[in-house]
């Protein structure tokens, strides 16, 4: 079973991997090297098992994500107490295209909207989907604040961003209770933002760790089990680290990066 760490001082636990699930709801406009099948019902439900099975307790959506949290509302119906659920506001996929918007209205209607999808009374992580500009996100268009708000309210247990600069990070934790960050064996600029986080008690989740399925540095093709052991121990070894998403719908896969946790 993966074991857990703490998500900064928000008081939840999460395991060391999480299962993103962008690949449930959307095959257009994402970075994977490979094209996929979105899985049909039954294969998502038997990652999800697989994955709970293992000791996953975390989950990660968005609305970007196609229909993901609407699936995801059906798939963990009777089982909502046995995850974490992590989603975010600010981008939506719309006729395949990314489209922006973080204004306290559209981030508390995306708040309500994702409620209903995922068939839940809270949310337990609520992100803002940065589109790069980080602090300006941060400092002019309220969104934290909504979310903020809405924290009070009971919706949301943490709030934070899914940042893309290493100054957005650090605001980010400085503001907030969680911040999503890059890291692998390709990218490893956004380590202050961990060291800060752990400083301050703050929740860190990694993006990307596997670079998305593309090749890592030392990768022969066919084989991937080195680089990945190498990248969760590089990652896991931060004090500050709470878990790793990995977006995968191969149970193979998600066999194989467990056991190289």
């Amino acid at each position: 079973m993966l074991p857990r760490r703490p998500l900064g001082k928000t008081g939840m636990e999460v395991s060391l991997l999480g299962l993103g699930t962008v690949k449930l709801g959307r095959n257009q406009g994402v970075k994977y090297p490979q094209s996929f099948k979105i899985p049909d019902d039954k294969e998502a439900a038997a990652l999800i098992a697989l994955a709970k099975d293992s000791g996953i307790n975390l989950i990660d959506t968005a609305p970007a994500y196609g229909n993901s949290e609407q699936r995801l509302g059906k798939l963990l119906k009777g089982q909502r107490q046995d995850w974490l659920i992590c989603t975010k506001v600010g981008e939506e996929f719309i006729n395949g295209e990314s489209l922006f918007n973080f204004t306290p209205e559209h981030t508390r209607s995306s708040v309500e909207r994702s409620l209903r999808r995922l068939n839940s009374e809270v949310l337990d992580i609520v992100l803002i989907h940065s589109d790069g500009n980080d602090e300006a996100i941060l400092r002019q268009h309220g969104t934290l604040n909504t979310l903020a708000d809405l924290k009070k309210e009971g919706k949301i247990r943490a709030i934070g961003m899914s940042t893309k600069t290493v100054a957005g990070g650090l605001l980010a934790a400085e503001l907030g209770d969680v911040v999503m960050i890059t890291w692998n064996l390709q990218h490893d600029s956004e380590i202050p933002v961990a060291d800060y986080c752990h400083q301050h008690d703050k929740g860190v989740l990694i993006k990307k760790a596997l670079a998305s399925g593309h090749s890592l540095p030392g990768q022969r093709p066919g084989s991937n089990a080195e680089p990945i052991k190498q990248c969760f121990k590089m990652i896991f070894a931060h004090p500050g680290v709470s878990s790793a998403i990995v977006g995968t719908i191969n149970p193979q896969h998600l066999r194989a990066n467990i056991c190289a946790v």
